[in-house]
């Protein structure tokens, strides 16, 4: 119910983005992605953003919130994006959005690292209860309704 709310209550604010040419605001339950092709940009759609959020009587966790820079300058120092409060946005090389890690560079790329590292870790975890008792087949079938699952429902 609560993305349902969330889409409904803010549903209004996807459009602030064609204030601006070459913006966009990306929305899915309660987690908001703003893209723009420039920092000054970036920092003119947080505000409305604010503005807009600060009306329904919400705010934007700053603690969680970060830039990350994708194109061919990616690897150039920019100024801070600061909010209307006075958070300054911190530039990051990684960033997490919907259980997905985007990588600084110059094409979009993803990083499978951390989905890499639970897998080992509960793949080690079905080794560490049986070590070499079982057999390949009981491992492996384990291996695949436990971890598998797990990927594929959250």
């Amino acid at each position: 119910m609560s993305p349902f709310l969330f889409c409904l209550y803010l549903g209004d604010l996807s459009k602030l983005s064609n204030l601006f040419g070459g913006c966009y605001i990306v929305m899915y339950a309660d987690d908001i992605l703003l893209l723009s092709p420039s920092v000054t940009l970036l920092q003119k759609l947080l505000h409305v953003c604010e503005c807009e959020l600060a009306w329904l009587d919400m705010s934007i966790n700053f603690s969680k919130s970060c830039c990350i820079r994708i194109g061919l300058c990616c690897d150039r120092t920019y100024i801070s994006v600061k909010s209307l409060s006075g958070h300054c946005l911190p530039w990051n090389t990684e960033m997490r959005y919907l259980g997905i890690y985007i990588v600084q560079s110059r094409n979009m790329k993803c990083s499978l690292n951390a989905c890499k590292r639970s897998f080992y870790r509960a793949a080690n975890s079905i080794f560490g209860k049986i070590g070499r008792i079982a057999s390949e087949e009981v491992v492996l079938y384990l291996i695949s309704t436990n971890v598998f699952q797990f990927f594929s429902t959250g």
